[in-house]
């Protein structure tokens, strides 16, 4: 039986509680930073992305992480597309002002491990393709099989 009354916000409570706990146990900090520095990645990714492919990194998040994915998103605008790793990680430290301090290299590196564990690897590919190299090196590649799901 349903908790919330409906099985979509079962599974997407609890998915999101399994990235928020593998975020908390990579950065040693609580649920409440967890849910922020996994926002301010997500929102700096998408930003970098082009606009196809971010909705197709969208449409493979779970549903409450969308939300946070799409929040201030300007679809008019066009994607940053040569932004730099110190660009990029500013966006990221902008993203996780108001929270406990974590540095912006630790946070990209735990979201986008959580992302490499938990998508498909044909998007994550995709992904991390058009990426400038040296944000793409941030990228853990082959942590998908570390942890059991």
């Amino acid at each position: 039986m349903s908790t919330n009354g409906l099985d979509v916000f079962d599974k997407t409570l609890q998915t999101t509680h399994i990235w928020l706990d593998e975020i908390i146990e990579d950065l040693g900090t609580d649920r409440h930073t967890a849910w922020h520095v996994l926002g301010a990645v997500i929102r700096a990714l998408r930003d970098r992305l082009p606009p196809n492919l971010s909705a197709h990194l969208a449409a493979e998040l779970p549903l409450l992480v969308r939300g946070s994915y799409f929040d201030q998103w300007r679809p008019g605008q066009e994607a940053l597309k040569e932004r730099s790793l110190a660009e990029f990680l500013e966006r990221v430290s902008d993203g996780l002002s108001g929270a406990k301090p974590i540095g912006s290299v630790d946070a990209v590196g735990a979201v986008f491990a959580v992302l490499e564990r938990h998508l498909d690897q044909g998007q994550i590919a995709k992904v991390r393709q058009a990426l400038p190299e040296e944000v793409r090196a941030l990228w853990p590649e082959g942590v998908a099989t570390e942890r059991v799901m």
